[in-house]
């Protein structure tokens, strides 16, 4: 196993504590790449080596992981990149969130150079990721997932298998669409109980304790919407809106009017415009609280 070298493109807020899960692992040899130099020089302290260009790590590792922050970037860095350094030896993980088809189109064009690919994106918190906890969709070849399980499983317990190329994909933005749909029924929750008088965490922590009771209420609601911390560099506003677009787009090849999704989407998009779009998504309760008093 210590022959195996990982490269991984991507250290940001998930992309970090992924990367070093790996190398804490002692099982491989770790190359990374960011434009942010922070990130890695913490890494070095974890074994990581720095490279110098995505085209350096492309061409000395085995399994290139890609963490990047959605479709734009992942289709960049496939064109300019890792399309022109395919070979049949290599395995390309992407665990961004990228839309469904153009998913299958990167699949397909690996599948033409003789390499194999898998959509991995993961599910749950930035604290999962730090903890090495998170849940994993794969869509793709179940032999090519055997091959690389066990680098997945460095970064979380949860390895599910979801079908096809793609599947992974179609898991992760529904996933997300249940959880932001999810987070508006409690910031509504929230503000109206606390409008009639009552305290907003004690109404929450009932929530929870029934048949309302949720991981966004355990999680999103106790620790952000109630004590009202919505910190940055987690998975702000801007992003959440972004895979819940990608939701859409998957509602709308298939003939599908999803109004739920599309009424968490508008919160998403009046948080953005009162400027909270770099904040923790469940900064959606702002958007509440702002119409109760207007």
């Amino acid at each position: 196993m210590a022959s195996i070298t990982v490269g991984f493109i991507g250290t940001g807020a998930m992309g970090e504590h992924m990367c070093r899960h790996i190398a804490q692992s002692n099982s491989y040899s770790v190359l990374a790449y960011d434009l942010n130099e922070a990130p890695l020089e913490r890494l070095k302290e974890y074994g990581v080596s720095k490279a110098s260009s995505c085209q350096e790590l492309a061409e000395n590792s085995d399994v290139t992981i890609l963490s990047l922050p959605g479709g734009p970037e992942v289709k960049a860095i496939c064109d300019k990149v890792l399309f022109p350094a395919a070979r049949n030896d290599w395995i390309v993980i992407d665990m961004s969130t990228t839309p469904v088809k153009l998913t299958r189109e990167i699949a397909s064009q690996f599948d033409k150079l003789g390499t194999k690919f898998l959509d991995a994106p993961v599910a749950r918190t930035q604290q999962a990721a730090i903890d090495g906890n998170l849940s994993i969709m794969v869509g793709g070849d179940p032999g090519a997932l055997k091959e690389v399980e066990k680098i997945l499983l460095c970064m979380g317990p949860d390895i599910t298998h979801c079908g096809s190329t793609g599947c992974g994909q179609i898991a992760k933005i529904l996933n997300n669409m249940v959880v932001f749909q999810n987070g508006v029924a409690l910031a509504e929750a929230i503000t109206i109980g606390q409008q009639a008088g009552m305290d907003g965490g004690e109404l929450l922590n009932i929530i929870n304790k029934s048949s309302g009771g949720s991981f966004v209420g355990m999680n999103h609601g106790i620790k952000s919407m109630v004590p009202g911390t919505f910190p940055l560099k987690q998975f702000p506003a801007r992003y959440a809106l972004k895979d819940l677009s990608y939701a859409l787009l998957l509602a709308e090849d298939g003939g599908i009017n999803a109004k739920g999704a599309k009424l968490a989407g508008e919160m998403l998009e009046t948080a953005i415009q009162m400027g909270y779009g770099e904040e923790y998504w469940p900064t959606i309760i702002n958007v509440v609280d702002s119409d109760s008093k207007s």
